[in-house]
Order: structure tokens, then C-alpha cells, then sequence
């Protein structure tokens, strides 16, 4: 009979620390709620003590889903316990996740204590995380590197402490697959009262194994395995959720275990993730990448139209990637655009469904064929009107390579007065983006600025994502358009309007001098003994 293996999502967490990946309190939650919607078991919402901002994120989230665990990572110090508590206690489902290194490399150089402090500073803080919380995860960092007999003593006593899984990382990403596996078994062999915790696996890609440890660590008797969607975070990034799960289901008849995923939601929370961060997913990304369930090649082509079996695996369907016959254009009305919609994974309210409609209709008219990316790119880039303060009425640029660029802008502000003014630049977008500051009479600094097509055609939709950013913090825009001009203004207008909007600040970014004062704080609160009072 297949067994359970059960999914702790650390995209919140983990995959956050990435560069690039930071998140704003709105985009967390939408994250977190499409993490519900793809059927994880557990989310790490978070590092509660780090910073203000990542704990409200974390209470947040913890209010925000009802069916996932949430759990706040903890380093094992009572004030962490504390802040992670607090931030989760409201949670249907609540979890404190406690971590200290435990391999010598770790003890000797970061934390400064001895073998036997360590021990001691897994009972006392894992014995006060289980009189505040029932469900209780701690993990030895370093733990691929971690003398065996010693980890042994460390697990068994945070089990004894009360902790319901213990997690086994693979934190620099350094082991291989038998290893991982040979680590599992140990612990499994020579731990008292081991089955009173689930085995969990959190692995990191530095060789590009962590996919590989993971499953290995699953046929070695781990049940939980700690992953990112598209195995974003630290350095090279941590396991592929996707590539876990679909490697799970494929092989089932190899492996014999299953998972609670909803398979099918899969490429709608990739796509969630990059339009969020900006991060563009890699064609040939496994599973959810472009190219994923492509083919160029003649032979393939031939093979896929006598039997899909023959060059596909696994369907495009069964992990969300919908193939339709229904095509929208011009003529198309506001049912078929709903059904769409629908089809494409989307639930719209009403008032976003018709300001997306108009929008559409708009396309239309410069664009003949209306593909599933656009509609996906028009609706990952439609702002919420709620927090638009900004909104553009209209521009004119006039540009050549014997010339210097000039932009004539309007913004309606407010969806009431409207503001023009003139700027010149370099270039066009230069030229527009000055525009833009002037009347916004706020300054900020172009810190990234992307353009690509949608599509392939003549006529293809033009994405354009920057970063702006100002004294406060950076902010991520988008826009999109048949004209890269209008994009430009409209992905600056985007990312102008979360500056703007205090609800909307960049946690990671407003944070910055408390996530700065948290890291200076680590090597003084792990050295510290009066810290463990």
C-alpha cells in the first residue's frame, strides 16, 4: 500500500532569502493562499523574529489560510520561541520550528559552544516550544555533516523534549543520495522512541542533488520533505517542489508514494511566483517550463502524433498546463472571456473581471490573436484599482537616432484630476520615466529594467518589469502592452503606485535596518549564555 509523504513549503521562508524573491505583505498572503489551493501540508510563513516586518507577514498568514499548518522558523533561543508563537498562535493549525547546527564545523566556528551545550540548549528551548505549542519541528542545521552518533543524541533528545518531526538538512548542499540515504537509516536504527517523529528532509541544490537526496531520503523512511515552488532560495536554491511531486506520481510504480498536491495547480502557482518576483521561469525548467511540453524535433513530432506516450511522460494537463480550442478576439463577449478565465485557473471579482475585459478589448484592437499568454500577461499585470493612486490618460514620444527623446505624459490621479507634463531623455523610455517622476513630484532610481515578448508574433504583447526605488525601499512594476512605450510607463505607474501606497511597502526593503541589526544580533545571541535565561 503507497504511503503518505507529506509537503512542507518553505517558498515564504526559504525561498524569500533568495535575491530577488523578497515579497510584500499583499503578495505573501496571495502567495500563501495559492499554496492552500496547490494542497500543501505545511507553510513556513516565515522567520517571525527577524524583523516587524516578517512577523506581521507571518501572523498574517497564519489568519489568512485555514487547512495548511503554518509554522515560523526559531532559532533555539526563547526570545525566537516567543516571536514565533505569538505569530502563529492564531493559525488553525499552528507550528514552531526550532534549528541549531549540530555538526562540529558549525559548533566550533558560528555558535562557539561545545557538543554538550548544544544538547543542552536543544532540551531547554525544545521543552519551552512544546509548553507554548503541541506540534513542535526541529531540525539539526548541518546535519549531512554532523557526526552520526551525535546527531543520534541530539534527535532523541529534542523527541524527548516533545518534538513531533525532526528535520535532517542537507543545508550547504553537499551530500549525495546514497549518503543522505545511509543518514536516514541511522538516525531510523539507533534512535529511542524514533517513531514518535516524522523524518523530514530539507535539502539544498549546490551540486544540483537536492530533487536526488530528497527522494532518496523518502525510500530511506523520511515523510516530510521541505521544498520551494520552482526550488527557488538560499545560494543555488533548495528542491523543486514540482519535480518532488510529479517525480512521485510518475513513478509511483518505483517509489510507492503519494502526496496531497493538487497536481493540476501546479503551472498556475509557478506563474504565480514569477509574476509576483519578476523572476522569469527557465524554458527548460522540469515541469513547468516553457519548453517543458515542446516539440520541435521532427522524429518527436511524429512520435507525439501517433502516441502522446511516446515523447510525454506526463500530460501538460495533469499539472495545470490547459490546452483549449476556445479563441477569443474582438468579436468575443464578456461569457466567453469569463469562461476563459475560469479555464486559465483565474477567480476574478466582478469589478477586476471588467476592468480586465476592457483592457482586453483594447488588445484586440491592436492584436489579431489573442493566445492563453496574453491573457495570462494581462492578468498578472492588471493592478488592483484599489491601491492605484496613479493611472495613465494618455502620452505622446517623439524619438530618432538623430534626436533627442521627448515624452508629453498624462496621469489621472485618483481617477480624478488629470496632470501633463514634458520631459526629455537619452532615449524613450528615459524620456517617459522622467516624465513620470515629474508629475508625480517624487524621486526614485530605475534599479532594473526587463523587457520581453510574450509571444513570438509580429504584433506580440510587450511585458516590461523594473524595480524603482526611493529612500524608503525597492518596488517591482509591470506592464503590458502591444507598444513597449506604453508598457514602460505602465510597469513605472505600477511600481509607483506600491511606493506610494504604505500598505504595499517592500517588507524585505522597509526592513532593511532591522534584518541588518537581526544578523549583527546572531553571533551575539548564539556566543551570549545569558541570552538562554
Amino acid at each position: 500500500m503507497a504511503e503518505r509523504v507529506y509537503i512542507f513549503d518553505t517558498t515564504l521562508r526559504d525561498g524569500e532569502q533568495a535575491p530577488g524573491y523578497s515579497m510584500n505583505l499583499e503578495e505573501k498572503i496571495r502567495m500563501a493562499r495559492q499554496l492552500e489551493a496547490l494542497g500543501v501540508d505545511i507553510i513556513e510563513a516565515g522567520f517571525a523574529i527577524s524583523s516587524p516586518g516578517d512577523f506581521e507577514s507571518v501572523e498574517a498568514i497564519a489568519s489568512a489560510v485555514e487547512r495548511p499548518v503554518v509554522a515560523s522558523l526559531a532559532r533555539a533561543l526563547k526570545k525566537d520561541i516567543d516571536a514565533a508563537w505569538n505569530a502563529v498562535k492564531n493559525a488553525k493549525h499552528p507550528r514552531i520550528h526550532v534549528f541549531l547546527a549540530t555538526s562540529d564545523l558549525h559548533l566550533e566556528y558560528k555558535l562557539k559552544m561545545s557538543r554538550e551545550e548544544a544538547l543542552e540548549r536543544i532540551r531547554e528551548n525544545v521543552s519551552y516550544a512544546k509548553s507554548l505549542c503541541d506540534d513542535i519541528e526541529f531540525s539539526c542545521e548541518d546535519a549531512s555533516r554532523t557526526d552520526l552518533d551525535y546527531l543520534c543524541k541530539a534527535v532523541e533528545i529534542a523527541i524527548e523534549c516533545g518534538a513531533t518531526t525532526i528535520n535532517l538538512p542537507d543545508t550547504v548542499g553537499y551530500s549525495t543520495p546514497s549518503e543522505i540515504a545511509n543518514m536516514i537509516s541511522y538516525v531510523k536504527q539507533h534512535v529511542k522512541d524514533i517513531d514518535k517523529a516524522v523524518l523530514s528532509m530539507h535539502n539544498h541544490n549546490d551540486l544540483g542533488l537536492a530533487v536526488a537526496n530528497t527522494i532518496a531520503g523518502i525510500e530511506a523512511g523520511a515523510r516530510q520533505v521541505e521544498c520551494t515552488i520552482c526550488g527557488i532560495g538560499e545560494r543555488a536554491g533548495n528542491a523543486a517542489l514540482e519535480e518532488i511531486v510529479m517525480a512521485l506520481k510518475t513513478r509511483q510504480d518505483k517509489f510507492g508514494f503519494y502526496t496531497g498536491i493538487v497536481t493540476e495547480e501546479i503551472a498556475r502557482t509557478a506563474r504565480l511566483l514569477s509574476s509576483t518576483t519578476g523572476v522569469k521561469i527557465n524554458p527548460s525548467k522540469a515541469i513547468v517550463g516553457d519548453n517543458a511540453f515542446a516539440h520541435e524535433s521532427g522524429i518527436h513530432q511524429h512520435g507525439m502524433m501517433a502516441n502522446s506516450l511516446t515523447y510525454e511522460i506526463m500530460t501538460p494537463e495533469s499539472v495545470g498546463v490547459v490546452k483549449t480550442n476556445l479563441v477569443l478576439g474582438k468579436h468575443s463577449g464578456q461569457h466567453a472571456f469569463s469562461k476563459k478565465m475560469a479555464e486559465l485557473g483565474y477567480n476574478l471579482t466582478k469589478e477586476r473581471e471588467d476592468a480586465l475585459f476592457a483592457e482586453f478589448k483594447r488588445t484586440c484592437d491592436r492584436k489579431k490573436n489573442i493566445t492563453d499568454k496574453d491573457l495570462i500577461a494581462l492578468v498578472e499585470a492588471q493592478e488592483n484599482p484599489a491601491t492605484q493612486t496613479w493611472a495613465l490618460d494618455s502620452f505622446v514620444v517623439n524619438s530618432g537616432n538623430k534626436m533627442t527623446s521627448t515624452a508629453c505624459i498624462s496621469l489621472k490621479k485618483n481617477n480624478e484630476k488629470i496632470y501633463q507634463d514634458v520631459a526629455s531623455g537619452t532615449g524613450p523610455v528615459y524620456a517617459s520615466l522622467r516624465c513620470v517622476e515629474k508629475i508625480i513630484r517624487h524621486p526614485f532610481a530605475l534599479e532594473e529594467y526587463q523587457l520581453t515578448a510574450v509571444t513570438e508574433d509580429r504584433d506580440a504583447l510587450g511585458e516590461v518589469f523594473v524595480k524603482i526605488s526611493d529612500q524608503s525601499g525597492v518596488y517591482r512594476g509591470r506592464g503590458v502592452s502591444t507598444d513597449i512605450i506604453e508598457a514602460s510607463i505602465l510597469a513605472c505607474i505600477n511600481a509607483i503606485n506600491k511606493m506610494l501606497n504604505d500598505e504595499s511597502k517592500s517588507i524585505g526593503s522597509r526592513e532593511t535596518a532591522a534584518q541588518m541589526s537581526f544578523e549583527n544580533d546572531m553571533l551575539r545571541d548564539h556566543t551570549d549564555q545569558k541570552e538562554l535565561n
